[in-house]
C-alpha cells in the first residue's frame, strides 16, 4: 500500500483541527515583476477534506494595534481554498508592512498553512510558514 491512500484514514472523516495559530505573518506593500503573479503577499491555504462546507473565521493580531476580525471565508466540502491575506478588506484591510499574528478557527476540522511570497528589490523569496502547535 502507498504511504497515503483513501483507506489510510477513516473514509469521510475530516482531517486537521478547528484552530490554527500563525505568529510570523508579514505582508509587504512593495513588489517587483509581473502582477498579479509576483505581487508580494501572504496566502492562507485551507484544506477541507470533510463532507461538509465550513466557515473559517480569521482574527489578525498586530504589535501596535488592536486585533481585527473576524474575517470569514467559506471552504467547500472536499476542497482547497487559497485566500490572499492582502485581499482581506472586511471588516478592515489587513495592514501591510506590519508584523501580524493570525488565529484561524473553523466550524469543521481543516488543515491550514501560510504561504509567503516576497518580490521586493527584484528578489524572490518564497516560504511556507507552519502553524504553532496547540495541545
Amino acid at each position: 500500500m502507498a504511504p497515503w491512500s483513501q483507506d489510510s484514514h477513516d473514509a469521510g472523516r475530516a482531517l486537521g483541527r478547528r484552530t490554527w495559530v500563525f505568529s510570523a505573518g508579514f505582508a509587504p506593500s512593495q513588489s517587483t515583476g509581473f502582477e498579479p503573479e509576483f505581487t508580494s503577499r501572504n496566502t492562507l491555504c485551507l484544506l477541507n477534506t470533510g463532507q461538509k462546507a465550513t466557515c473559517v473565521k480569521l482574527k489578525v493580531y498586530y504589535e501596535e494595534a488592536e486585533p481585527v476580525g473576524p474575517y470569514e471565508i467559506l471552504v467547500a466540502a472536499q476542497r482547497v481554498k487559497h485566500q490572499r491575506i492582502n485581499d482581506l478588506i472586511e471588516p478592515e484591510a489587513v495592514y501591510l508592512d506590519q508584523p501580524y499574528g493570525l488565529v484561524v478557527e473553523s466550524d469543521e476540522p481543516i488543515v491550514a498553512q501560510l504561504y509567503y511570497l516576497d518580490s521586493r528589490n527584484g528578489q524572490l523569496t518564497v516560504s511556507h510558514l507552519n502553524p504553532s502547535a496547540l495541545p
